[in-house]
């Protein structure tokens, strides 16, 4: 296959952006899509060439597979990369830019399409012997049997939409007493955001960490993992803070993860960047969740900790090279700290809190990276998702890590919207977090809208020092000018004298 020399990428944002760099190191020209309410966006104006595809909602644009297409063509593009989100795990998409004669920086549509159904997924990798949370071997269709097969179980359970994702088409079901009426929204749910009613039932792991292993495979078969991240701190089933390496698993249990990844990648065929995600019990059992087919959004962490570019290495597999990196070349360098800053209100539920950038000056320093798509003046778009950059931090130590995400928080100016800093902050600084002993029920336990108002109040405080020091060091200084002032006139008139 020859070498890629233009990309579209057919995302917006900060990952768009994040794709972009990597191709301007590597001499790929790219291209920009974009819908109208994106017109002035930074993907928009660092592309190469940008091409408006739409009105500001995706459905129009940005899901618009066919408009893409049809502007790799017009620009002689050869490859097209999805991002995360959008069309990535599109698996109709995946197979049509390979019918048009482009390359799709991705996994071919028969993985896309296997791990994207969670019931397959599990079929798939059940061949591989890997590790499984007791549950329906298919998607429910008697509810009666179901109800039995829950009790054998052992309540609590799960209900999940098969084609689900983002804690959509969930519910948690405490008793029998329960589970007719969690069915029915579990399944209305997964009707309204996936247009499929499928679900399944599977045990519910009571205190469980989300730990993922991310994988790289070329189109030869051969498959590396870049170890695991930790993700265990969610709201709404969606990640907020993430990290590299988790701070509770072994080298032993690591090892076994890695391995059991790899055999879920081979169970599809798998090529390209993906992460199989687990679930860990308290006893530090995994068991398989499901596989994103994608660049996920904590990425970096596991960049930053192993000092590999995963955007790169994902066109040279699409590019049909076979990988140069070999499993025992690997190891964890220091240790990674990612934080999502969203335009949401965390003393109101999360709430998406969209409107202008009128403040906005990122931290920086040594170890900071932050990938964004904003600058100051701009508008939160209300059409996708509220994320205003990720925030992360690199150091040798895990305390360390942590200490200068801290930093870098306080540093980040931002006003006009609300945003998920306040809470980050309160995460990083909780015992349970810097200890390590934590699970997906974090904001539950721990977290209340009030414990931000003190760091509201300490904030304001250190705005006011450092504004009152700002004024000080400006008196101090027209007061040593005006002395100045005086003893050179002294000094004029004595010599006139």
């Amino acid at each position: 296959m020859s070498p890629i020399k233009k990309l579209l990428i057919a995302n917006r944002g900060e990952i768009a952006l994040r794709i972009m760099r990597t191709c301007r190191e590597m001499g790929i020209k790219t291209v920009a899509v974009f819908s109208e309410a994106d017109r002035h966006a930074l993907h928009v104006r660092y592309a190469d060439e940008a091409v408006c595809i739409g009105p500001a909602a995706s459905s129009e644009s940005y899901l618009r597979g066919d408009k893409i297409i049809e502007v790799c063509k017009k620009l002689n593009v050869d490859a097209i990369h999805p991002g995360y989100g959008f069309l990535s795990e599109n698996a109709k998409f995946s197979q049509a830019v390979k019918d048009a004669g482009l390359i799709f920086v991705g996994p071919s549509a028969h993985s896309i399409e296997i791990m994207g159904d969670k019931l397959s997924a599990k079929r798939a990798a059940a061949r591989y012997n890997i590790p499984m949370v007791p549950g329906t071997p298919d998607a429910v269709t008697d509810r009666a049997e179901a109800k039995v097969i829950a009790s054998q179980i052992g309540y609590p359970i799960l209900i999940k939409a098969s084609a689900g994702g983002g804690g959509k088409g969930m519910r948690i079901v405490e008793n029998e007493a329960e589970f007719d009426e969690q069915m029915e929204r579990a399944v209305s749910e997964a009707i309204s955001s996936f247009g499929d009613g499928a679900v399944f039932v599977e045990k519910y792991v009571a205190s469980p960490r989300h730990i993922e292993i991310q994988l790289l495979a070329d189109q030869q078969g051969n498959t590396i993992y870049l170890f695991e991240r930790e993700c265990s701190v969610q709201r709404r089933h969606q990640k907020v803070v993430e990290e590299a390496p988790s701070s509770c698993l072994t080298p032993q249990i690591r090892a076994a993860m890695g391995e059991c990844a790899v055999n879920v990648a081979r169970s599809c065929g798998y090529y390209g960047a993906g992460t199989v995600e687990f679930i860990v019990d308290d006893k530090l059992d995994f068991y398989f969740l499901e596989m994103n087919t994608r660049l996920q959004v904590e990425h970096p962490v596991s960049e930053m900790i192993t000092g590999v570019d995963l955007v790169r290495q994902m066109i040279y597999v699409a590019e049909g090279r076979t990988l140069e990196i070999k499993q025992e070349d690997l190891q964890i360098n220091g240790h990674a700290v990612e934080v999502r800053v969203y335009a949401e209100d965390p003393a109101n539920n999360f709430l998406p809190d969209v409107g202008t950038l009128q403040t906005y000056v990122r931290p920086q320093g040594n170890g900071v990276r932050v990938d964004d798509g904003f600058e100051q003046g701009m508008a939160i778009p209300i059409y996708y998702d509220p994320m205003i950059a990720k925030l992360i931090t690199h150091a040798a130590t895990r305390q360390e890590a942590i200490d200068k995400m801290v930093r870098a928080i306080d540093e980040y100016q931002i006003t006009g919207v609300q945003t998920t800093l306040g809470f980050c902050r309160f995460v990083l600084q909780h015992e349970a977090f810097t200890s390590g002993q934590f699970d997906t029920h974090f904001v539950k336990h721990y977290f209340t809208p009030a414990v931000l108002k003190g760091q509201t109040n300490e904030t304001e405080e250190k705005i006011v020092a450092a504004l009152v020091g700002h004024l000080l060091q400006e008196t101090k200084k027209t007061s040593n000018a005006s002395s100045t002032i005086t003893a050179q006139k002294s000094k004029w008139k004595a010599n006139r004298s």
